[in-house]
This record gives structure tokens, sequence and C-alpha cells, in this order.
């Protein structure tokens, strides 16, 4: 079987895209040429797309057992297989299955400031022409009623974020030897050694991948009536002709865009009630310390896209397209 031997489970905006690329250059090394198969989220057929982008989003899911093996059938013999679907840990049923289909698959999860993390991922959707909601806070407080209706993960801006819950839950699931856990920051400032410490955990040889690709940072589009008309378009395009279709639509809504503003500490303070707990219950689990994510941003930017915020003093938003 043809089962991955190491998967990127976590979590969406954490550089988990460059990862893959920056693995996929290591001889000992083979990631899927799907970066994202999301295999492991169902137990059969993706369910239907209700939120804006989810039609496409489902359309990229390989859900069949052979064809997900297929994917690892060009790995050269002694190469150690992998893919990157940062929705895994999120998702308590897909920890559950890779627990069951490959119990000693080893995990690798990066964290990023789950403020800073919802945002990205809202400014993502929003400069795509995705969100409908132009201000982060308000299209986090619908949160609720979009899961309730089965929005893909992708919206999930707070619960991706609580990663406490989604630790301690596969911490009963798989031993700690057996999970790699890092912080966005991390595979920022000090790539190099990130890529050691991946390589060391996997048991292949260190120094010889030293470099993770910068992603292309996409433009923050402002809030007019032109970027609603287009929205409009690239989410029925999205729905009922594919993205091939709609791509040229997101390239026109994101000309002249800036780049992402930092959230205000009123915004900041606004987005931590959703995570301070969880914050807590994090580091309970990891004994390790987050509590640098319950004060003040000390920088912005990083090596995945950075868009704006339309910000209305107290609260903001607006962004585009994609996952990791």
């Amino acid at each position: 079987m043809a089962l991955p031997d190491f998967l990127v489970i976590g979590v969406p905006k954490a550089g988990t895209t460059a990862l893959h690329t920056a693995l996929a250059r290591h001889p000992g090394l083979f990631m899927s040429a799907v970066k994202e198969p999301k295999f492991f989220l169902t137990d059969g057929p993706p369910p239907p797309g209700v939120g804006p982008g989810d039609a496409e989003t489902y359309r990229e899911h390989v859900w069949r057992r052979a064809d997900y093996e297929a994917l690892f059938d060009g790995a050269p013999p002694g190469a150690l297989r992998g893919e990157a679907t940062p929705f895994y840990l999120y998702d308590l049923a897909a920890q559950r299955r890779i627990r069951d289909a490959a119990p000693g698959t080893k995990l690798i999860v990066s964290l990023r400031d789950p403020v800073e993390r919802a945002h990205s991922n809202w400014t993502h959707l929003w400069s795509a022409g995705l969100e409908p909601i132009g201000d982060v806070i308000d299209a986090c407080a619908r949160e609720r009623s979009r899961i309730a209706a089965g929005w893909a993960p992708f919206w999930h801006y707070v619960a991706i974020g609580r990663y406490g819950e989604q630790l301690r839950h596969l911490f009963a699931l798989f031993p700690r030897e057996q999970v790699l856990l890092f912080r966005y920051r991390d595979v920022v400032d000090r790539p190099a050694d990130t890529l050691d410490r991946i390589c060391a955990f996997l048991g292949v040889e260190r120094g010889l991948i030293t470099e993770i690709p910068r992603e292309n940072v996409t433009a923050h589009p402002p809030e007019t009536r032109r970027h609603e008309m287009l929205s409009q378009l690239v989410r029925l395009g999205d729905r009922y002709l594919g993205q091939r279709l709609t791509a040229p639509m997101e390239r026109v809504l994101q000309r002249g865009g800036r780049a992402r503003r930092p959230l205000t500490w009123a915004q900041r303070q606004e987005l931590l009630s959703y995570f301070a707990a969880d914050i807590a219950l994090l580091q309970e689990v990891t004994e390790e310390d987050f509590s640098d994510w319950l004060r003040p941003r000390e920088r912005s930017g990083g090596l995945v896209g950075s868009r704006p915020s339309g910000q209305r003093q107290a609260r903001n938003g607006r962004p585009r397209r994609g996952t990791a």
C-alpha cells in the first residue's frame, strides 16, 4: 500500500505550501504532485459545496483510495512519501482516519498566531472575491452559522485556530515523538534550521535543503462597487464554471490593491477573545510558552502573502483565495 510515510497536517496560512515545495527538493523525500489531496477529510465523496468557492475546493479532493495511492507511485526506491493537507489537524475525524489507516505516519505541524492566521485566511478569500463580508471581525462573528450551513473548513477562521483542542485530541491518538511541532515564525526567520529539524525528524540527511520559497503576495483590493460586482461574478463562476475561467477575474480584482495592513490593537483584542482560553490549553498540552500571542503584534509581514484590511477604526477587513 502506497500510503504516505509523513504528513504536513497543519495549519492553513502557516507556510505549508512553501514547506511542501521545499521538501520536494530533497532527494530522500517524495511529495505528492497534488499538494493538498484532502484524502483523510472524508470516508467517501466530499459533500456538495455550500460556501462561495467550495465547489472548486471539493473538485480538487482526491477521495478514492486508488487515486490517492497513485499520487505516490512515482516515489524513487527508498524515498519517504509525503503530502501536505493543512486541514488534517483541524478535522478530528481526519486524525482518527490517519491513525486507523497509517498509525506509524509521522506528522508535521506548523502553528501560526491564531489572530494573524484568521486575518490572513480572511484576506486571502476577500482578495479572491470569494468572501462576501468586507470586515474580518464581522466575518468571524458569522462563523457559527456558516459552519452549521456546511461551509468548507477554509471559512472556519476562528475554529481552525484553536490548536489546543486539536493537539490534545492528536496526542491521545499518536505518541508525541511521532509529531513535530514548530511555529510559522521559525519557517520565516530560520528556514534552514527548520528544514534541518524536519529532516532529522524524518530520518533523512540534513543540510541538503536550506531555503523555503517565498510565495507571491496577493494584493488587497479596496472595498468598492467594482470589487463587489466582480466578486459576485467570481462566486457564480466558481460554482458553475471552475477556477480556470474565474482565475482571470481574480487577477483583475487584485489590480491596484495594497499590501495587507496589520490589525489595530483594538481589533486584535476583539479577535483574541475567541482564542485566549485555547491558548492557555495549548500551553498546558505542549508545555511551551505561547503567551506572546496574547500581546500586540511586534511586527507584520511573513513568508506567505500579506494583504491589507480596509479598516474602520476599531474593526476592519477584506481578502482572496487558496489555503496554506
